[in-house]
């Protein structure tokens, strides 16, 4: 069987599944569209969670993004695991217990104001929607490659289909359907990652694979890939070449950030008790570490497969050349019509430049090969020479990854749209059915805005992420933590840091990335940023601290919240029955 008929047969079974899930578990209230009724296991919950938190910028992104920027790029591991613990001790039960549908919905009683309720859906929809389009491009890359067709016809197709079961099923429908697309994603990420420890190292645990002797060379893997840089110019794999200052800020940006996102801070809504948001967050952490611990090994073992693949002969030999990638084979009689088939897709691309019928990979001006960071964990199969069946599989898991937090996301703009907009200000009279018709259609909206930015993303799928989560920790984060752990902050200082943590954040990403992330707009890089070294990406964190300061001088220039509101917090942090301290 050829590959194409595998990859279709794989791939359309994993998505007949997930439609199968949608119109069975299809909302048939608003509670079982905005948090699936309040019934969801907490083990089930905790595999939903994992699927909606490991999107395409976990699943097809990070590995190539760290591939190729080494220990600089090692931060979306520290940020987005140390966030998610972030969120599962300091937020998630505190919000389960306020008992409400949305972020906004809580930030709007808690600051008991309309307006405050009404800025947090603008700053989620802000961040939903930017990492929505990461999602939509992890998508387009995932299909175009294999069902062989360009970029943007993929993006549409994956639109076509998320937009389908998120619109039928709600929550109750997609948290059903991430249980099916965890299973699938976790199997497809480390049964190719076991082969390749097994071909590099000889250790078949690819977390252990990563400190394992590469069995060529005989030294440790990361000792060999340094090597192999070096000789072709690169800087060393695990040296550090970005600031400090840029570093921290960037891991604290997706660690709040994390914590404010609000397609995650929702799946703790779906439980029944507040035991359980812990319960399964604790159980989500449990999944998320399963494919972040193989992340690593992944990156590495799959930069090593790649350089071996244009020197097979070693670095100091001569490179592949174009009469072997046209045979599909190289001179040790390894595969290589990989290389052909990434280059249809747009994705990869190589040009020989000094007419020497050689392809040479180098870091010089006379470099002669392009690879798209998001193609490393989706071609690694393919690099390392391994089975159909298990392109096949990394394909759906690719997918199931895109579409599963895709849809997570649509559920987060629908609810806010159609709950803390329509509902609550605009037409408090409106019935259920014309609440769930405006989500439905607040969806439709969100996707064909992301789907069209997906066209021409503002970075990689994994950067574009990472916007997102500096957006949301500038703006959702600080009035999430201090509606929780303060009692002072009220109306105006909430409504007026939102709204200056967000405008500061997302007028420097704009500077950077262009405005409304239209290319050539912008007036520096992340290369060249405005303020000392700080990029892009890492602006989240600053712009949380604008949000906090703002916030709390704003509160205390104005007047305490009411006394209701008070009591309010105290009793959202306190467990209820619990007694005085007693002396032993």
């Amino acid at each position: 069987m050829d590959q194409f008929t595998l990859n279709l047969i794989v791939v359309g079974a994993t998505f007949a599944l997930y439609i199968g899930i949608a119109i069975w578990a299809r909302a048939g209230s608003t509670s079982e569209f905005y948090a699936a009724g309040r019934g969801v296991h907490p083990v089930l919950n905790g595999m939903a969670t994992g699927a909606d938190w490991m999107s395409a910028a976990s699943f097809i992104s990070m590995a190539g993004i760290i591939s190729f920027g080494g220990y600089d790029t090692s931060a979306y591991l520290m940020g987005w695991t140390g966030g998610y613990v972030l969120l599962a001790m300091l937020l998630a039960p505190y919000l389960r217990k306020f008992g409400k549908f949305t972020v906004p919905e809580f930030i709007g009683d808690r600051f008991y104001s309309q307006a405050a309720r009404t800025v947090a859906v603008i700053c989620l929809i802000t961040a939903s929607i930017t990492y929505v389009i990461g999602q939509m491009t992890g998508v387009g890359v995932a299909f175009s490659r294999f069902l062989e067709v360009d970029n943007t016809t993929g993006l549409l197709i994956g639109a076509a289909i998320v937009f389908f079961y998120a619109v039928i099923g709600g929550m109750k429908g997609i948290t059903y359907t991430q249980v099916a697309q965890y299973v699938v994603l976790i199997i497809a990420y480390t049964i190719p990652a076991i082969f390749i420890s097994l071909q590099l190292t000889g250790n078949p645990i690819p977390p252990l694979g990563l400190f394992s002797d590469h069995v060529g060379t005989g030294e440790p893997i990361l000792a060999t890939l340094n090597g192999l840089l070096q000789d072709l110019g690169f800087s060393e794999y695990t040296k550090q070449s970005d600031t400090t200052l840029n570093m921290f800020l960037f891991t604290v940006s997706l660690m709040i950030g994390t914590a404010g996102l609000p397609h995650v801070i929702v799946r703790f809504f779906t439980v029944p008790k507040v035991s359980d948001a812990r319960s399964s967050a604790g159980w989500a952490l449990v999944f998320i570490a399963l494919l972040y611990l193989t992340a690593p090994a992944v990156a590495a073992m799959a930069r090593v497969n790649l350089i071996d693949t244009f020197y097979p002969n070693g670095t100091s030999e001569a490179a592949l050349s174009l009469a072997e990638i046209e045979a599909g084979v190289d001179n040790q009689g390894n595969r290589v019509d990989w290389v052909r088939n990434w280059e249809t897709t747009g994705l990869l691309a190589f040009d020989d430049k000094n007419g020497d019928g050689l392809i040479e990979y180098n870091a010089s001006a006379e470099n002669e090969l392009t690879v798209n960071r998001d193609i490393i964990t989706l071609a690694n199969p393919e690099i390392a020479n391994l089975p159909g069946w298990v392109i096949a599989l990394v394909a759906a898991g690719g997918l199931a990854a895109a579409l599963s937090t895709a849809a997570g996301l649509l559920m987060a703009i629908a609810s806010a749209v159609s709950h803390d907009l329509i509902k609550s200000q605009i037409n408090p009279s409106i019935s259920e059915k014309g609440e769930l018709m405006a989500a439905r259609i607040a969806m439709a909206v969100a996707i064909a805005v992301a789907t069209y930015l997906g066209m021409n993303p503002p970075g990689f799928a994994a950067q574009t992420v990472a916007l997102a989560f500096g957006l949301a920790a500038a703006s959702i984060f600080p009035a999430l933590m201090m509606g929780i752990f303060s009692k002072r902050i009220n109306n105006k200082g909430a409504v007026a840091g939102m709204v200056s943590g967000l405008v500061v954040t997302i007028v420097y990403i704009f500077l950077h990335k262009g405005w409304f992330f239209i290319a050539g707009t912008n007036s520096f890089t992340d290369a060249d940023p405005l303020l000392l070294s700080i990029k892009s990406t890492s602006f989240g964190s600053v712009g949380a601290l604008v949000n906090f300061a703002v916030a709390y001088v704003v509160s205390n220039a104005t007047d305490e919240p009411p006394a209701e509101i008070q009591d309010l917090v105290e009793s959202i942090r306190i467990p209820r029955g619990a007694g005085a301290a007693v002396d032993h």
